[in-house]
């Protein structure tokens, strides 16, 4: 009976265990078989990462056979050259796709609702709005004469072409750039601007089941979302960081810091400064690439910088510093240029300036000084074991941690120093010397004449 029931167990563990690799199987093809609704969580000013982030993310989702790709927008508007290129993703993508703005609080502002009827479905969230599409200027305000009619007529042509194509309200489309009109999301409804209304992702997912949508060539098709798994796909580190760097007042101050960053490295030489200035600077330039950039902007800042590093070594009573800082001032001030017509308006803050300014003249007159005054110590004087005004007493002793020959380096006293052999004869690795001077930061040495096993340690 006990083999009998030890045979049965192992059976029936085996079967158990059969069972579960099955099931483990079987439970991915279960996953892929449920409907799949892919999110773009989308908010921000609307610009050449936003198009990217919304282009590659409707690419992915007409390659992995998502069911719905859903645009959750809030947007102040932005830039028409992007909103053209989101508006042709969305028209033309095979994948049904769905601008759902949101949440409550939101908006789909200005260039926010182009891409709004450019979807599938057009969903908004209560207690969000939309409209007050007219294009604008850099300072905000209506574009005049002849440029601005054409600028307009454009807009009110692209929005109608865009509503017509999604079977909309023209006429309502129209008057939210002519009249620059805005709507809640219950008049937008009413006026059969947008198809519905939901005030979550679940809600969302529930109206948008069993609705048919249109799809480039004529296809119809009826979405099926029973049971539809829902996925958010962020904006990626990088294209966070992209877009993070194409903000004027983050360009500015890369641009600023890493200029000091590399003018500290000249003067005190550590290589951490220098490497991240240099690298402050090329962040800069990305995101200066994306923005309308005056080249005089930034030549203004360097020659303030410049007059205000000249502080030192020209007595001006202080007159180059204040040239300084006004050139600083100017160069912020004109470091961008006016954008085109349509796009938002561009500067650095004034808040972020004071701010620059006040570290430049920090910067200028303590972390600059202290450095110039570090190169500037006398050599240490011979002789002196108190070593009174250098950095190490005289008659320390070392060891040679690379050859002098006659220059390398020692190590003395728990640090590593550059070194150079007194006599200018190489001292090999190992042997014990002496400082005997000293000139800015190399130590000058010479050898102690018994090997390093029999040299004393400590000071002389």
């Amino acid at each position: 009976m006990t083999r009998l029931a030890a045979q049965l167990a192992v059976r029936l563990a085996l079967s158990l265990g059969a069972l579960g690799l099955l099931g483990g199987a079987l439970a991915p093809i279960a996953r892929a078989d449920s409907p799949r609704v892919v999110v773009l969580p989308t908010t921000g000013e609307v610009d050449p990462f936003m198009a990217t982030y919304i282009q590659d993310g409707v690419a992915r989702a007409q390659g992995d056979g998502t069911a719905l790709l859903v645009i959750e927008l809030s947007t102040p508007g932005g830039r028409l050259d992007s909103t053209e290129e989101i508006t042709k993703a969305l028209l033309n993508a095979t994948v049904p796709t769905a601008v759902w703005v949101a949440p409550s609080g939101g908006r789909a502002a200005s260039a926010g609702t182009f891409i709004t009827l450019a979807g599938a479905l057009a969903v908004m969230a209560p207690g969000t709005n939309i409209g007050a599409a007219s294009p604008v200027d850099s300072n905000g305000q209506d574009i005049p004469g002849t440029l601005g009619q054409k600028v307009k007529n454009d807009a009110i042509a692209n929005i109608s072409a865009i509503a017509k194509a999604r079977g909309r309200n023209v006429d309502w489309a129209v008057s939210t750039v002519a009249d620059a009109k805005s709507y809640t999301a219950e008049e937008a409804l009413a006026a059969h601007a947008i198809d519905g209304m939901a005030g979550t992702t679940d809600e969302l997912v529930a109206f948008a089941n069993g609705r048919a949508v249109s799809l480039p060539g004529g296809r119809q098709v009826t979405l099926a979302l029973s049971g539809a798994t829902v996925e958010q796909q962020p904006m990626g580190a990088i294209q966070s960081l992209f877009r993070l760097l194409g903000d004027p007042n983050i360009a500015f101050i890369l641009f600023t810091l890493g200029f000091y960053g590399l003018l500290f490295e000249i003067y005190h030489p550590n290589y951490i400064t220098g490497f991240t200035g240099a690298l402050s600077i090329i962040l800069a330039f990305i995101g200066f690439g994306s923005l309308p950039l005056n080249v005089a902007g930034l030549l203004l800042i360097g020659l303030g910088v410049v007059l205000l590093i000249l502080e030192h070594s020209v007595a001006s009573h202080g007159l180059l510093a204040v040239g300084g800082a006004v050139c600083f001032v100017l160069g912020a001030s004109a470091l961008y240029t006016t954008p085109a017509p349509g796009l938002p308006p561009v500067s650095v803050s004034p808040y972020v300036t004071l701010a620059m300014v006040a570290w430049s003249l920090f910067f200028a007159f303590v972390v600059l000084r202290a450095a110039l005054q570090m190169r500037r110590r006398p050599p240490l004087p011979f002789g002196f074991g108190g070593g009174a005004g250098g950095l190490l007493p005289a008659g320390s002793i070392g060891k040679v941690q690379s050859d002098l020959e006659p220059t390398g380096s020692i190590h003395i006293l728990g640090e590593e120093w550059s070194a150079r052999s007194a006599t200018g004869a190489a001292i090999e690795r190992g042997r014990m010397v002496k400082v005997v001077g000293q000139e800015g930061l190399i130590l000058t040495v010479e050898p102690i004449i018994p090997q390093a096993s029999e040299a004393p340690t400590g000071h002389a």
